[in-house]
Order: C-alpha cells, then structure tokens, then sequence
C-alpha cells in the first residue's frame, strides 16, 4: 500500500496549500505543513480554495523542519526543485514516499537541495518558464507518484449515468 505523504515548508499562499489539501484528500495523502506559515489556519482564503474537504484533512504540523524530520525519521524524502536534475517521471518512489515542496516565492533552500541531490525531481518545463504554481507541480507529482503504483486505494473507474434526455425518454 502506497503512503503518498505532501510536505510544504513555510507556504505563504492560503489559496494553494487550500488546493493542496483537497488534491491530499483525492490522493488520501497527509499534508504535512512546515513552520513558520505565511497565513493563519483560519484564513478564509484557505478554507474556500479547501472547500469542505479541509476538515476531513489528514493534516500535521511541525515548528520546523527539523521537527519535521525527528517525527517522520522512515520514508524516502523527495525534493522537489526546478534546479534537479532528475525527471519527476523517470525517479523511483517508495512505497512510503514525502514529497516536500518549498515556499512559493523562493522554493526550497539551496543546502537543502545540495544535501540531498540525487533525492530531488523536478517537473520538465520551457526554458523560458521559472516555475510551476505550487498546487499544480503538487497535483502532478502526486499523480505520477500514485500512477507508479497503478493508482492503488483511488477509485479508477467511473459511473456513467444517462443525460436528462436518456433519462427521461426523450
């Protein structure tokens, strides 16, 4: 069973870690969020990019990284960064697997991507393109992740149901 795990450390933007938690809901990962936050838990940018799936959040928080890490000591830690060299689709995810995102204006410190190097993805982009939107590049390494693992524990199959017209004979 796969343990797909979201780590965002020190996000500034209410609306994404929002969206986050509602991609961490359809994925049934835990988002993990890292001190210090550049927003109030209550903020009502968060609750509404959150909608109603918030509190239904699997949701941990840490006073720091180093917090983070003295709770979490198991699983493979995956950086993500437009400075890595490896390919989000062609890197080898555990089983139980933290894919930890930095904050939107800066991403993640540099001595953390040098201590950890051959841990670190990136998502292919232009060359004229500096980044990805942080609940985008989450939903699509979350993605490929759970696509590694063909999906195992999400609903793959749809229900049809018939248009108004079907339904009612016309």
């Amino acid at each position: 069973m796969i343990k797909l795990n979201i780590v965002l450390l020190e996000p500034e933007i209410p609306q994404n870690t929002g969206n986050i938690g509602r991609t961490c809901n359809a994925m049934g990962a835990v988002l993990h969020l890292v001190e210090p936050l550049g927003f109030s838990i209550e903020d009502k940018y968060l609750k509404r990019a959150g909608l109603d799936y918030w509190k239904e959040l699997n949701v941990k928080y840490y006073r720091d990284y180093a917090d983070f890490l003295a709770k979490n000591p198991a699983g493979q830690k995956v950086f993500l960064s437009r400075k890595a060299a490896n390919r989000c689709d062609r890197f080898c995810y555990e089983a139980e697997v933290y894919l930890i995102f930095g904050k939107e204006s800066v991403g993640l410190p540099e001595e953390l991507l040098l201590a950890n190097k051959n841990s670190c993805v990136r998502v292919p982009m232009s060359a004229h393109t500096r980044s990805l939107n942080l609940a985008n590049t989450v939903a699509i390494l979350s993605y490929e992740v759970m696509r590694q693992y063909a999906f195992t524990g999400l609903k793959t199959e749809g229900e049809v149901a018939p248009w108004p017209e079907e339904a009612s004979g016309l």
